[in-house]
């Protein structure tokens, strides 16, 4: 079994911000909510689950895995390979649901996606831990948000108190005379925590303060980011679909319109598709090659569904031929500022070529397309090699004339 290595931008990113939170949330409760009475020390505990929580949830997602498929796999009965598609890289068949990642270099089953936070794919075995965890994230910001929006509000309040104390005894002992008054206010500091942090058990200056706030803004956009993250992936859930699938059914229902209607095998109803994933009985349901499927459909049907899609993607394809070289960068910011400003906010990789390459491109943007080296030997077992480019770097082959030109293919196709 494979396992994420949490040695990674991505893992040591997320524990890092996971950490700086719990610890700035820790350090202001013991500014304004000491644990010398029962509320605070239930507070203290409350982050201590929280942080276990989230922490065994991502440990467990990025350590397990989401389980892959065999290398050289193939269903029990051989007339069934036939009814899926090949992997070419793995040598072997990809079962029902599951799917190559070009991160991992396996066939995933179930694949969702593949999460950098994690350095690893969610999929069937950790689909479940990758969505606690971001449920445990959510809960532990906000409360998190409280401690620290806490601190910062007692803060300033007992400093408002503080300067308006040390202005009224001021004007007490000089009465008339607004000169001396001024004097002594002036040399009063009315810094409230500069008195209070004398019973205090953790000191509070000026950088602290600094600090909290910077964290209070990077606690509201972590739940913010997350809290979309949690949405999509349990609209999924309840549909029992993964990122992927639900693609493959929205071209079904486009393709359906000139064919047979698709049916998606595996919506058992709400209720019954969030037990799918979310349950009490371990980390997963099932091995990740049968899956449940409603009456009329069988354990193909969504792979059958695939391989015409496969087809329909070849016959709509489009030659392009590289006018120029591409390095391959992210956002491409040497083809131009539109083009680095509209680069495809995806993970999925760029694509690399020399002047004069042959490429074949499937997908289109204004300024972007994706598509793959024409590989020159037909037989060849090496998966070809595919991406985003900008579009500026190649031009169309029409295939009529053996002309190259710029001309955008059709918005029907």
């Amino acid at each position: 079994m494979a396992k994420g290595s949490l040695f990674h931008w991505g893992p040591l990113t997320a524990l890092t911000i996971i950490f700086t939170l719990f610890i700035a949330s820790v350090y202001s409760s013991l500014v304004w909510w000491q644990p010398v009475k029962f509320t605070g020390i239930l507070n203290i505990c409350l982050l201590v689950v929280f942080l276990f929580c989230i922490l065994y949830n991502f440990i467990k997602a990025a350590w397990v895995g989401p389980g892959y498929v065999p290398s050289q796999w193939k269903p029990e009965n051989i007339e069934h390979a036939k009814l899926m598609q090949f992997c070419q890289i793995c040598n072997g068949s990809k079962a029902p649901r599951s799917h190559h990642c070009r991160q991992c270099n396996r066939c995933v089953m179930k694949m969702d996606h593949h999460c950098p936070w994690i350095n690893n794919c969610v999929g069937h075995k950790n689909h479940k831990r990758f969505t606690l965890f971001l449920f445990f994230v959510i809960i532990g910001c906000s409360y998190a948000a409280v401690s620290l929006i806490g601190c910062v509000v007692e803060i300033f309040s007992i400093s408002i108190n503080s300067l308006k104390d040390s202005l009224r005894q001021a004007l007490n002992r000089n009465s008339g005379n607004f000169k001396q008054t001024l004097s002594e206010f002036t040399q009063v500091n009315p810094i409230a925590y500069r008195r209070m942090m004398e019973e205090q058990l953790v000191p509070f200056g000026f950088y602290h303060l600094l600090g909290t706030i910077f964290c209070i803004g990077l606690d509201i956009g972590v739940t913010i980011a997350v809290g979309i993250l949690l949405y999509y992936q349990v609209r999924d859930i309840v549909r029992n679909e993964s990122a992927i699938e639900a693609w493959i059914v929205e071209k079904a229902a486009y393709r359906s319109k000139n064919d047979s209607k698709f049916i998606y095998p595996y919506d058992l109803g709400r209720w019954e598709n969030f037990k799918q994933v979310i349950h009490f009985k371990g980390d997963y349901i099932g091995d990740g090659f049968t899956w449940p499927v409603i009456d009329g459909c069988d354990q193909y049907t969504l792979t059958v569904e695939q391989l015409r899609q496969k087809q329909v993607k070849k016959h709509f394809a489009v030659d392009y031929k590289s006018i120029e070289g591409y390095n391959g960068s992210f956002c491409g910011w040497r083809q131009g500022f539109r083009t680095c400003l509209a680069f495809p906010w995806s993970l999925e990789k760029r694509l690399r070529f020399q002047k004069e390459e042959n490429l074949l491109v499937t997908r289109w943007r204004k300024y972007w397309l994706y598509g793959m080296k024409i590989q020159e030997e037909e037989n060849s077992v090496k998966d070809p090699e595919k991406g985003w480019f900008p579009r500026n770097c190649a031009v169309r082959v029409d295939d009529n004339e053996g002309l190259e030109s710029n001309q955008e293919k059709p918005k029907d196709q």
